[in-house]
């Protein structure tokens, strides 16, 4: 017997002369942003977007880290991580064009921060507001140990100074790719966190992409229904501790 990770490869291939067109018919209009309205917002610093680290060094010094120095990471920090990862660059119509690629221009993953030790920013959980460069404050406290436990109990998702969470609200892609859009939504996830990743180096700082979690914990503790909308992904995101430093 085929198993579902086998199955979805299989059913979701494009073969000539049989590609899908048009919309979905019957799927249901998906907002293309989320919006929180009546919840506290946080203007975020303007995003540097000249000069700093090259490229190439980047690349060259990106690798996964996993031991955090606590209490390093600045809101300017956190603001151009999230511009570099999911950030505008222009509108085009109705659209807003993001610093990572989208399979059509749809955009169907949102970005949430739980912040832990960030200077500037009360602990918590937020999302961010693409379109204004702002953060909907969605819940005070300390979550480390959701977090965590959401990340399969790695114990540095709660000693990082944040954890970027991604999920993806499938109905945007799949309303015009239909099953071949579920595809799509990861890498758009890949692509963003790819971004937060070498961001990270350019400011000092260092990253370890997550893709092995509780899916259901990891849902509820952004109060999703896992169905509509669901994680798929998570950057824990502080300053690296170096082998041999004090603690």
């Amino acid at each position: 017997m085929t198993d579902s990770g086998q199955r979805f490869q299989q059913e979701t291939r494009y073969t000539r002369g049989q590609l899908p067109t048009g919309r979905v018919a019957g799927a249901p209009m998906t907002a293309p942003y989320k919006e929180y309205p009546g919840f506290k917002r946080i203007v975020l610093p303007t995003p540097s977007t000249e000069g700093g680290m090259g490229l190439w060094q980047a690349l060259r010094g990106r690798h996964s880290v996993r031991s955090f120095v606590p209490g390093q990471v600045t809101l300017a920090q956190l603001a151009q991580l999230l511009w570099a990862c999911d950030g505008a660059t222009r509108v085009l119509g109705p659209r807003t064009l993001r610093t990572a690629p989208s399979a059509g221009a749809l955009y169907p993953i949102e970005t949430y921060v739980v912040a832990h030790q960030v200077e500037g920013l009360t602990p918590g959980i937020y999302h961010y507001q693409v379109r204004t460069h702002e953060l909907v404050q969605l819940a005070e406290g300390d979550y480390r140990s959701a977090v965590a436990a959401a990340a399969l109990d790695q114990d540095m998702a709660g000693h990082a100074d944040l954890v970027l969470l991604w999920s993806a609200v499938f109905g945007r892609t799949t309303a015009k790719y239909q099953q071949r859009g579920y595809r799509y939504v990861y890498l758009d996830a890949g692509h963003l966190a790819q971004n937060a990743s070498l961001a990270a180096v350019a400011l000092g700082l260092g990253s370890c992409q997550i893709a092995a979690l509780y899916d259901g914990e990891a849902d509820a503790l952004l109060q999703l229904d896992g169905d509509t909308e669901s994680v798929l992904y998570m950057t824990a995101i502080g300053r690296e501790r170096r082998r041999g430093a004090v603690r």
